[in-house]
């Protein structure tokens, strides 16, 4: 091996030298960086990016975070900032933002390109420039007003003027025509009259509504069954001009949608119309599977009402549902159950009892409102709750079904009075329909529409097991076999699954009138039909856990539900199996 020469010495010890000078500019390099980072001023890029992403989000608390103090001179808080959005998307009917990549332009300008997709004026493209000062060592957004919207400039206000396009017609599921033209004349007779509502002008509950979507303050909406329920979609696509100030950002033409078909079957709603007969009260026929709403006659919809028996579908459900009682149990026959020291007889004060098919055959009030205070205040609201209590429809126009909370209930005897449909409790007929429907699914509560043909299979929530749906299914089979309260709503050949129901709207042993008014009204008998409102509720065919049909029947002031409104029902129930066949 060779010896290193003086020459080869001497060129390592030049290398080593170099790369220690290499290592020692970086070393210079990376201090210089850091002392610049640190004495060039707060990160201007950063509060910009972070405002632009916390916009996305429409996290407005967050957007006013990294405002300067100039700013919260003006706009006090977050709320206030919201609002000077929510203004913004009102007046251009934005449906959707698009917030890109902030745009650096110097001396503390940025852009932020945006494009709002509206409902009247299509797609709007533009940027939003923001300011940005240095608060100490923090930086700031200055915002302005200006900000809420591309293509605004600074003293501009948003402004619009929209017309609406011809209103669609209006179809039943079969493509009849319901409602059409200027005068909304239809070809379904007066038996769609109910169902099909009106026009007029926007009332004050829905101006709001009718700004985000574009109307005129002049437009004429539903007010009114299908077409309250479907506005925005008979309605079309208004059109007209979007100005910043005096300059036009955007101008469109209005555009008439196409015809809506409704869920309504023409044969179903008059078989409604005819069983209800003119009575005061309300039809419905549903679609379980769909969901979709067949028919909905009289006041089906808004007429809320105590739904008497028909309730014990829920307090049967709950009470099996926790354990409270088993499908086997043996019940005492009893004419009337006392509870908190008061009685509640059973209907005409019959002795009641014997198995639970049987106590529910025969709606034995001195069954079932015991099972109720037994199964407590909690367990019924949240019974009744997961069957849609308390819980508004996905559809505008149905009165919420109501029962009160757990701790407003009170002693047994309030509760026991719930559990048997009395008391607070409040239902619609469309309520009830949805309960028995709930049954017939396994325990599943559809989603109901007035839309043909938005689902294939309704969108479901979970009441009840399946185990328990299959048991208050064979309860409510047996009202309708010989023996039961709703033998009038029995089909031949077909399983009828369903509840009668009776509920007091007065007690005749409170009247008392005054002998010494000869002018004050007599108390009514105890067997006038007009102290009660009569019920039934029912699904067919039971068994197979896809009924395709079930309805409901309430007629306010009209005696039994077993003598009135179960023979009401079949004709409907019939007309609406053959509807969905």
């Amino acid at each position: 091996m060779a010896r290193p020469t003086t020459d080869d010495r001497d060129r390592a010890v030049r290398r080593r030298r170099l790369v220690a000078l290499g290592a020692i500019a970086a070393v210079v390099l990376i201090l210089g960086g850091l002392i610049f980072a640190a004495t060039r001023g707060p990160d201007q890029e950063a509060v910009v990016r972070a405002y632009a992403n916390a916009w996305r989000k429409s996290d407005f608390t967050a957007m006013y975070a990294v405002t300067s103090t100039a700013t919260r001179n003006t706009v006090p808080n977050a709320q206030a900032l919201a609002e000077r959005f929510a203004a913004a998307t009102k007046v251009t009917t934005a449906v959707s933002w698009e917030i890109g990549t902030p745009k650096d332009e110097g001396d503390g300008n940025f852009v932020i390109p945006v494009a709002v997709r509206t409902r009247a004026f299509g797609l709007i493209r533009g940027t939003v420039p923001i300011n940005v000062s240095e608060e100490g060592d923090t930086a700031r957004i200055n915002w302005r007003a200006e900000d809420v919207f591309p293509g605004l400039r600074a003293g501009e206000e948003l402004s619009r003027t929209t017309v609406m396009p011809p209103r669609a017609d209006l179809l039943a599921r079969d493509g009849t025509v319901l409602a059409a033209g200027p005068q909304r004349a239809g070809k379904a007779g007066a038996s769609a009259a109910d169902i099909v509502g009106q026009l007029g002008p926007i009332q004050a509950a829905d101006v709001g509504r009718a700004e985000a979507l574009g109307y005129p303050a002049d437009a004429q909406v539903g007010q009114s069954g299908l077409e309250r329920i479907l506005d925005e979609r008979l309605s079309g696509t208004p059109g007209g001009t979007l100005k910043a100030g005096t300059r036009v950002l955007a101008t469109t033409t209005p555009r008439q949608a196409a015809p809506v078909r409704s869920t309504i079957s023409v044969s179903v709603q008059e078989a409604a119309v005819t069983a209800l007969a003119g009575r005061l009260g309300g039809i419905t026929a549903v679609d379980p599977r769909t969901g979709e709403i067949l028919a909905a006659a009289g006041v089906a919809f808004s007429a809320l009402q105590p739904p008497g028996s028909t309730f014990k579908i829920i307090t049967a459900s709950g009470a099996l549902e926790y354990n409270v009682t088993k499908f086997n149990a043996q019940f005492p026959v009893e004419t009337a159950a006392t509870l908190s020291g008061v009685r509640l007889e059973n209907s005409f004060g019959e002795a009641c009892g014997g198995s639970l098919t049987v106590s529910f055959a025969k709606s034995c009030n001195s069954v079932f409102a015991p099972l109720g205070a037994k199964l407590g205040p909690e367990k019924l609201v949240k019974t009744a709750e997961a069957f849609g209590f308390n819980q508004q429809l996905p559809i505008a126009g149905p009165a919420t079904p109501t029962i009160p909370p757990a701790d407003q209930l009170g002693d047994d005897l309030d509760v026991g009075s719930t559990a048997i449909g009395q008391g607070k409790v409040q239902a619609t007929a469309l309520t009830m329909d949805i309960v028995a429907a709930t049954i017939g699914l396994g325990g599943r509560r559809p989603s109901v529409t007035m839309e043909h043909g938005k689902w294939r299979r309704a969108p479901t929530t979970k009441a009840l097991s399946p185990t328990t749906a299959r048991q208050v299914e064979k309860l409510m089979e047996a009202v309708v076999k010989p023996g039961g309260t709703g033998t009038a709503a029995a089909i031949s050949g077909v399983r009828v699954a369903g509840k009668t129901g009776t509920a007091e709207l007065r007690t005749v042993e409170d009247c008392q009138a005054d002998p010494t008014d000869p002018e004050a009204p007599p108390c009514p008998p105890a067997d006038d039909p007009s102290n009660t409102t009569a019920w039934f509720t029912a699904y067919a065919p039971a068994g197979k856990g896809l009924p395709r049909a079930s309805v409901a029947v309430m007629l306010i002031g009209a005696g039994h539900g077993g003598d009135t409104a179960a023979p009401a029902a079949k004709p409907v129930l019939v007309a609406a199996l053959k509807a969905t066949r």
